[in-house]
């Protein structure tokens, strides 16, 4: 120390707090809670209660429908590239579409027995299969091929009381569709038609959350009105598909 000078007083450099990273890492976090709704379904669904089941099912269908905006807003791919939002938000999928409704028609015994437990089992084997299809979606965002939305199918089968036959049927045949060329709509992403899609498909929401609240007693126009918007929902892709100027603007 020279000429009687102080000390000089070390600064410490503190790294700056990374808030996009803590932001779209939270993003993740979102898109993962997914998983804790599935497992709360399972444990409603191993003590038959399917009605709470499927109240955490709608939440986990909530979460899917935000955190992909959300993510695309705060540009998590670019900050986080590490990190794969496309293969938790599949892991998530297939365990809230897949197998927690597999399990609840097996559970529930809808089909009986050996059927129940033979339809569980296609369902989640063909769906793990679509799931390893790069191709799943086309230039518009349609699903090329039955999406494998088992919730909303063994959901309605709930709400509509499915004899065995019927149960039976609407799963092979949506088992089969997987593997064909055959759109089916992604209510939100598809452009052509969008309001009417989204009007048709609130409309269901509507109607499932009214089956729910009461505990699947519902008069027949909820039943009616679950199968109209559901077949709106399975073929309008196919009509789409059949007449590709429908939807489209003119100018």
């Amino acid at each position: 120390m020279k000429n009687g000078a102080k000390p000089e007083m070390k600064i410490f450099n503190y790294r700056r707090v990374p808030y996009a990273e803590i932001r779209a890492f939270s993003v993740h976090i979102l898109t993962a809670s997914g998983s804790f709704l599935a497992f709360l379904g399972v444990v409603a669904a191993a003590e038959r209660r399917f009605v709470d089941m499927f109240w955490w099912l709608g939440l986990a269908l909530l979460v899917d429908g935000i955190d992909g905006p959300i993510a695309r807003k705060v540009r998590v791919k670019e900050v986080l590239p590490n990190w794969s939002g496309d293969t938790l938000d599949n892991i998530i999928d297939y365990v809230t579409y897949v197998l927690l409704p597999a399990f609840a028609l097996y559970q529930s015994g809808m089909i009986g027995e050996p059927w129940s437990f033979v339809a569980a089992g296609m369902i989640v084997v063909s769906s793990a299969i679509y799931y390893a299809d790069m191709g799943m979606k086309t230039d518009e965002y349609f699903f090329s091929g039955f999406p494998v939305v088992w919730n909303m199918i063994v959901f309605t089968l709930f709400v509509i009381d499915a004899d065995a036959t019927t149960a039976l049927i609407v799963v092979t045949v949506s088992v089969v569709l997987t593997f064909l060329p055959i759109h089916f709509l992604h209510p939100v992403r598809v452009k052509r038609l969008r309001r009417l899609n989204l009007v048709v498909f609130l409309l269901w929401c509507v109607f499932g959350g009214y089956a729910l609240l009461a505990h699947f007693q519902v008069p027949d126009w909820v039943r009616i009105g679950v199968i109209v918007t559901g077949i709106y929902l399975y073929g309008v892709g196919a009509v789409m598909q059949i007449f590709p100027a429908l939807g489209r603007s003119r100018s």
